[in-house]
């Protein structure tokens, strides 16, 4: 009988074998690496716990920074429990001490304190749980708060989160006023009393969360957004009272900053007094010094507008008075003028005027008419002197042969011709019986 291959070195260089595993006499092989594994070949949860365990154990000491909840101490033994929960975002992790660390706090061990821990990662195959031991823990000073808080100021105004140019202004008057508050807190009370006592008919949509300690970001910025989607809402006011660095910490959080910034409805920051000053303040859409202060700036005062109201129509009222008086001054300026005060005394004017000018023209015409008519006469005077007419009524005559041609000697017609004598008054047909010259001797036709 042949000898069966053992399943480790079937396995292949680098795989594993689990001896507990079901076949093969309780032996069969495994995938070297997660990447390896297949449905048909998986790792069992008692593998991977122990290779999360392992690579857990080779990370190193790291110091953490976080809020401290949920302290626990249990009567009798030295180990206390808690939670390290991140200042930002919903997440935390459980870390284990000693009561001798813990006591080392001193009143600085209050929830919701911000400490930085020095920790050792520990994982418990047996409950798949991630864990902290802490060999240290130390307050975080206000010097230091301050310092972060500058640099995440700065961080954030480079982005232009604080400029001018994004800031909303306020409405006039609002449909609905948002306000984010403590519950049943003082804030609330004086923003509420300062509003209504300016604008009774004001409406509020409240939202009352935490305003300081672990949950105070995530339950502001959840009440902004809410009322930021509701339509009717026009400017969100968020208010709280005085206090400490540490309790208004959460409204210099940068993820609250954030929230904020990305808000189409216009913010007014109240927090704290005239000398506090959070990241809320900058980002904020207008800055109220107090929350009472916030109550004056969301609504107008009734008195004041109807007040300013009163004045408006007062300012009206004299302004249209001035402008009739002037007008009625105007109309008794032109009805006194000569024109309105005798209407036909201009069309006489005219009349006159027209006539005077059909005067001077009728005698420009006759002159212009005298002046030829007189030149005409020259001038027929002038025609009838060179006109022949003129010397036929001397007692001249014009001859003329038979062809009409003038004639100006006697030779120019021969005896037997005839000819037309024109005189100033008719013509004289004649027979040529002789020829005489200019000496009065009759000429022999045949000599």
């Amino acid at each position: 009988m042949s000898q069966q291959p053992s399943r480790d070195r079937a396995a292949g260089p680098g795989a594993q074998v689990d001896p507990d595993g079901a076949g093969d006499g309780g032996r069969r092989s495994l995938p070297a690496t997660a990447a390896a594994t297949t449905a048909e070949q998986p790792w069992p949860v008692r593998l991977l716990s122990a290779k999360i365990g392992d690579y857990v154990a080779r990370m190193s000491t790291v110091w953490v920074e976080g809020q401290l909840v949920q302290v626990t101490r249990r009567p009798g033994q030295a180990t206390a429990f808690c939670v390290l929960r991140d200042a930002d975002v919903d997440m935390s992790l459980s870390v284990t001490t000693s009561v001798r660390v813990l006591d080392a706090l001193g009143p600085a061990l209050v929830e919701g304190a911000r400490v930085v821990v020095r920790a050792t990662p520990e994982f418990w195959a047996r409950r798949g749980s991630l864990q902290m031991r802490a060999d240290a823990i130390r307050p975080v000073g206000a010097g230091e708060l301050l310092a972060r808080v500058e640099e995440l100021k700065r961080v954030l105004a480079a982005e232009g989160l604080f400029a001018a140019e994004r800031k909303k202004p306020l409405p006039f008057l609002p449909r609905v006023v948002g306000l984010v508050c403590g519950r049943a807190s003082a804030a609330e009370h004086d923003v509420l009393v300062t509003a209504r006592g300016r604008w009774p008919g004001v409406r509020f949509e409240v939202r009352e969360v935490v305003v300081q300690g672990v949950d105070a970001v995530a339950q502001v910025s959840r009440a902004i957004a809410e009322l930021d989607a509701t339509d009717e809402v026009d400017v969100v006011v968020v208010a709280r009272g005085g206090g400490s660095l540490e309790d208004l910490l959460p409204f210099s959080n940068e993820a609250l900053v954030r929230a904020v910034a990305a808000c189409r409805t216009p913010v007014v920051s109240a927090i704290g007094h005239e000398v506090d000053s959070p990241l809320l303040d900058l980002v904020a859409d207008v800055r109220a010094s107090t929350p009472t202060d916030a109550g004056r700036r969301v609504v107008p005062a009734v008195a004041e507008e109807l007040a300013g109201v009163a004045g408006a129509r007062d300012r009206l009222r004299r302004a249209l008075d001035a402008r009739l008086t002037a007008e009625a001054a105007q109309v008794r300026s032109l009805r006194a003028r000569p024109v309105l005060a005798d209407p036909g005394r201009g069309l006489a004017e005219r009349r006159e005027a027209v006539g005077a000018a059909r005067a001077r023209a009728r005698r420009a015409v006759a002159a212009v008419l005298e002046r030829d008519a007189a030149e005409m006469a020259g001038l027929r005077r002038a025609v009838r002197t060179l006109s022949p007419a003129s010397t036929l009524e001397r007692g001249y005559a014009v001859v003329q042969d038979a062809d009409g041609r003038v004639l100006r000697s006697s030779l120019e017609a021969d005896p037997g011709d005839q000819l037309r004598v024109r005189l100033a008054t008719g013509e004289l047909v004649v027979d040529v019986e002789a020829q005489v010259d200019a000496e009065g001797r009759v000429l022999d036709p045949f000599a």
